[in-house]
């Protein structure tokens, strides 16, 4: 069966499919053909270096035309991607490019610098091949293995597509490969792309890195139905609005950071440019609060908005609506067609209680979750039951089938025998309009075994003090949920997709204690 991208390459050829269009710079636009071209001709080139079936290939850098080939160059020819976020320290590229028994690197020039320092620490790489610039001494020119080579379909043996392998983000400790086999189940997929009503002709934006599952992940889809991607390098909000405007964006996903900057930057910023067009906006990548989702949709369609639960590791597993979107609010929506959801208790039995008072850990049975971690079978176990996989979320239901997550079980705070979940706190603060972003972890407390922190970033121009947080915790929560101590952050600490490192934040006050970091 012929790949998708040739399908559309060949039913659509003059459709466009990538644009990049940076500030002060000639905007580049790939047609389906010229990208199943370029494809092809990166895929004959890396089976000349030796890639085959199950050959890891790890890619770096900015979103850019040119990693939109290598995905689909590696899906053709069967290899497994490994995506690399580029903002890691040398030491965790290090990790993940040896761990995941990369062979090749592909690496966008700005970041060859990065692999030329490590590479001494990186046995198992025979190939560095650099695009969008000139390759460092010993690396290869991308633009010179595809010179002469053939831009049609590279031949292959198993005509499966290739895996992808993305690192989880390590909020909670080191990396783990997230080994997710071909392209999903199609029959889960296209229900879910009904539900949400993705259309050929809606043109996706990717608001955050691709590397990251998420933007990456929906961008697949995007390709899978043929959609025109409109890829912004870097995040900046007042050109992604432009972005919106120019191209009649109606598609994207997001975390909440960026969403929270683009509505912050001023109404006069804002009525410069037109965001009718948008349709589909899922967020995700960590919880929208329900004060963000407030000021999303007063500058937003209101029926535009989606909001999904799920991970690297389960893909897709509930959905929120838009019509349930200020009628549910802190829910995630009730299971994706194709995902069973049950809650299981500490014990290991199963929670049928409905609302706050019966929560359980969420494990999910579905035939879209990923196949193991890579060389870490025993995690994936550990994370087993029953015949269902968890991420280690907490979470309740009600009495609709609607599900609510508390918060990350290793998050959870146990304060006096009581459970404390630091979502809730924080989802609750960010409706105080001096206070842009807050982060509330457990400390230790010798009376109380732990007690409540919250670290906030305030808003520019205010002159909110701890004590105004905690009195204003005490008017909209319970007092054993009130912070008991508070401090200040210009900026809270994230990964590149907009998860937050509580880790780094906690770590300070459990030093030399039993931690939970």
């Amino acid at each position: 069966m012929a790949d998708f991208m040739t399908t559309h390459a060949t039913l659509q050829p003059d459709k466009l499919a990538v644009i990049d269009d940076r500030p002060h710079s000639t905007a580049t636009v790939w047609t389906f053909a010229e990208l199943e071209r370029r494809a092809n001709r990166l895929g004959h080139a890396l089976q000349a270096l030796g890639v085959a079936k199950g050959t890891k290939i790890v890619w770096c850098g900015q979103n850019s035309p040119g990693l939109v080939a290598v995905v689909n160059a590696a899906r053709k020819i069967g290899a497994t991607a490994v995506p690399l976020n580029y903002r890691l320290s040398d030491e965790e590229a290090t990790y993940v490019t040896d761990h995941c028994d990369a062979t090749v690197v592909y690496v966008d020039a700005e970041f060859a610098p990065m692999f030329d320092r490590i590479r001494a620490s990186l046995p198992t790489v025979q190939h560095y091949v650099v695009f969008a610039g000139a390759p460092q001494r010993g690396m290869l020119d991308a633009n010179e293995i595809t010179a002469g080579v053939p831009d049609t379909p590279p031949a292959i043996s198993d005509p499966t597509p290739g895996d992808t392998m993305i690192y989880t983000s390590g909020t909670t400790g080191k990396p783990k490969g997230a080994l997710r086999r071909g392209t999903g189940d199609p029959t889960q997929l296209m229900a879910m792309i009904a539900l949400i009503g993705y259309k050929p002709d809606d043109i996706y934006i990717t608001t955050g890195p691709i590397y990251h599952s998420g933007p990456g992940g929906f961008m697949g889809i995007a390709q899978i139905l043929g959609q025109t991607v409109v890829l912004q390098r870097k995040f900046d909000p007042e050109d992604w609005l432009r972005l919106v405007d120019k191209y009649k964006v109606s598609s994207t996903f997001s975390a909440p950071t960026p969403i929270r900057m683009i509505c912050n930057v001023g109404d006069d910023v804002l009525a410069r440019y037109d965001r009718s067009s948008m349709k589909r906006m899922i967020a995700n990548a960590a919880p929208w609060s329900f004060a963000l989702k407030q000021q999303y949709l007063a500058h937003f369609p209101d029926d535009s908005l989606f909001e999904i639960y799920g991970s690297t590791e389960l893909g897709v597993n509930s959905i929120l609506e838009p019509a349930d979107q200020l009628r549910k609010p802190g829910s995630c929506g009730r299971p994706a067609p194709g995902v069973d959801i049950k809650l299981f208790d500490d014990n290991g039995d199963e929670v049928t209680g409905f609302g706050p008072a019966h929560p359980g850990e969420l494990f999910v049975r579905s035939a879209s979750i990923f196949a193991d971690y890579y060389k870490q079978h025993d995690k994936y176990l550990e994370d087993s039951a029953h015949g269902y996989q968890t991420v280690g979320d907490i979470a309740y239901r009600d009495d609709e089938g609607y599900y609510y997550i508390c918060d990350r079980k290793k998050d959870m705070i146990i304060s006096g025998g009581m459970n404390i979940y630091p979502a809730e706190i924080e989802s609750a603060l960010e409706h105080n309009r001096d206070i842009f972003e807050a982060a509330v972890f457990g400390i230790p407390s010798d009376e109380w075994g732990e007690s409540v922190h919250a670290v906030v970033v305030a808003r520019p121009g205010s002159h909110i003090t701890a004590d105004d947080v905690m009195a204003y915790a005490r008017a909209h929560l319970a007092g054993y949920k009130v912070p008991r101590s508070v401090s200040f952050i210009d900026e809270l600490p994230k990964t590149g997709s907009g998860k937050l490192l509580k880790r780094e934040l906690r770590a300070p006050y459990w030093e030399g204690r039993t931690s939970k970091v």
